[in-house]
């Protein structure tokens, strides 16, 4: 994560500079729910002002109105002064407003280039070759490389990430938003895009930056707002960022959000070693695995995870985590090599095989790979079920059986939805994560894999996530836990393994002087 103890704002917002956009009033219902309730703001020129709150606070909504993707129900919006709705997304990127969202909008059967001249005129051929250079022009002003030919859905998800901040850029936008754009980053990327933040706001423009991550906040805003259920419920003005430090901030804002001081991920103390016995036989064991599906092939992976055990990967994203995970939970072809699992071979078994033998995987990709939009949430818990007893039988659907499940899991995993039949495009990302864990969790867990659990979720979120992490290995299972966030992997796994371009480059006990030996291994010094 980023080191936010000495912020450095290089842009100098004036109290006088005027609002782009105006909020007077803005009030968005949905059936059971008030998603933003008379919410009073303005977005001025100079500011990277800062949005925070947890999942379900409203941010999520505010954003698409912004967008052009929601009109309000009651209330105002103002441009530069005057009463204009943004009616559209072409509205909104008439008036200047580029949006990067949470969850990627790129078409992942077009490369790069291809997503970049989408929406342009229809009668005119694309200037591929003219993109293409404005796109590597963009990218370099990040300190991103991209390959516009590449395909998208090659990428792993920071990639596409990369690429529509790229794009956002490209449009020469006087409005920029940026929701949740720093979470799929390396901690490099991170800071140079929060530099560029500053060096955008100091040129004139306005900024919103979406994040869960306190320290970004306070390192590169110029004004925090805070929501909370829907409302307003306060914020940090730029002389009072000025005037606090980072860690004063921090918690004025912790209070904002949850009424109570907390914590901020990795806070917690690591996991007792003495808990797992490498004297017993490891519940998964993998011997020299080799797979060649995806862009970063896997090369030798070998490594064992004993009953009670978080082994923890590491590395910069998109070095074969995801074909890792994706090889082990039988979704992507094991060229060579073995995966044993409570002494039997299973590297040839189906994905319902291994699932019966209790291997278990949470996706990073909620709503592309983890779930059905469309499909009730009730429905989606048992997507990995479809026509087993006692929720079908003789292929008959069992409605009561599926609700009882639903209810069930609703209570025990506090998923927060208006109905079990809500569809689950239609929920939080922290509930839809709660979906998963609650699917992917319940039965005779053995193994479970955890990819990046925490992207993209609020504080409260977080610590539910990372307490259901630590029961799950409490409880007997053997847990891999991949994660970008450096601190969340020291404060969760007892081993942590890094990766790099699809090879284990070390395994590292979690004890004193692991985060530099981990630093070591990423940074190529030390194998």
């Amino acid at each position: 994560m980023l080191d936010a103890s000495t912020p450095e704002h290089s842009a100098q917002p004036s109290t006088e500079a005027p609002p782009i956009v105006t909020f007077e009033g803005v009030t968005k219902r949905y059936p059971g729910i008030i998603a933003n309730d008379s919410i009073d703001m303005e977005f001025r020129a100079g500011e990277v002002h800062v949005l925070l709150g947890e999942n379900g606070a409203g941010k999520s909504t505010l954003v698409s109105m912004l967008s052009g993707l929601q009109q309000p129900d009651d209330g105002r919006i103002l441009i530069d002064g005057v009463e204009k709705p943004i009616s559209s997304p072409a509205d909104a990127l008439d008036i200047g407003i580029s949006t990067v969202f949470q969850h990627s909008m790129l078409v992942p059967s077009l490369t790069l280039v291809e997503n970049a001249t989408l929406g342009r005129k229809w009668w005119q051929a694309p200037d591929r070759a003219g993109t293409a250079g404005a796109m590597k022009t963009a990218a370099e002003r990040i300190g991103v490389t991209l390959d516009p030919m590449a395909l998208t859905g090659d990428l792993s998800l920071g990639e596409r990430q990369q690429a529509e901040i790229t794009r956002a850029l490209m449009r020469g936008a006087r409005f920029l938003i940026l929701d949740e754009a720093t979470a799929m980053l390396t901690p490099n990327d991170a800071a140079r895009l929060g530099e560029l933040m500053q060096r955008l706001a100091a040129e004139g423009m306005a900024v919103v930056f979406i994040t869960h991550k306190l320290n970004e906040a306070v390192a590169y805003g110029d004004r925090i707002s805070v929501l909370r259920l829907g409302k307003k419920v306060g914020g940090l003005t730029p002389e009072e960022l000025k005037s606090l430090d980072a860690q004063e901030a921090t918690n004025q804002v912790v209070r904002l959000m949850f009424g109570t001081q907390g914590a901020q991920s990795g806070d917690a103390e690591r996991p007792d070693m003495s808990t797992v016995d490498r004297d017993a036989k490891p519940t998964l064991e993998l011997l020299a695995l080799y797979a060649d599906s995806g862009r970063v092939p896997l090369s030798n992976i070998e490594f064992k995870v004993w009953p009670g055990e978080i082994l923890g990967i590491a590395g910069i994203d998109g070095n074969g985590q995801k074909q890792l995970a994706a090889a082990l939970a039988g979704q992507a072809p094991i060229s060579d090599g073995r995966v044993v699992l409570d002494g039997d071979y299973i590297d040839r078994m189906s994905i319902g095989q291994r699932r019966a033998k209790g291997m278990r995987y949470v996706t990073d990709d909620r709503l592309g790979e983890g779930t059905v939009g469309t499909f009730p949430m009730s429905i989606n818990l048992l997507l990995k079920e479809i026509g087993e007893a006692p929720f079908w039988r003789s292929g008959l659907e069992q409605p009561e059986a599926i609700r009882e499940n639903a209810r069930r899991q609703v209570r025990d995993y506090d998923i927060r939805t208006p109905s079990i039949e809500t569809p689950i495009g239609k929920l939080s990302g922290g509930n839809i994560q709660k979906v998963l864990l609650a699917r992917e969790l319940s039965g005779s867990a053995r193994v479970v894999i955890f990819e990046k659990p925490t992207y993209g979720l609020d504080l409260a979120n977080i610590a539910a996530t990372q307490t259901r992490i630590r029961e799950t290995a409490q409880s007997g299972a053997a847990v891999i836990l991949i994660s970008t966030e450096l601190d969340e992997i020291l404060a969760l796994s007892h081993r942590i393994a890094v990766m790099d371009q699809g090879e284990i480059k070390g395994i590292v006990e979690n004890t004193d002087g692991a985060r530099h030996k981990i630093g070591e291994l990423m940074s190529g010094v030390k194998k």
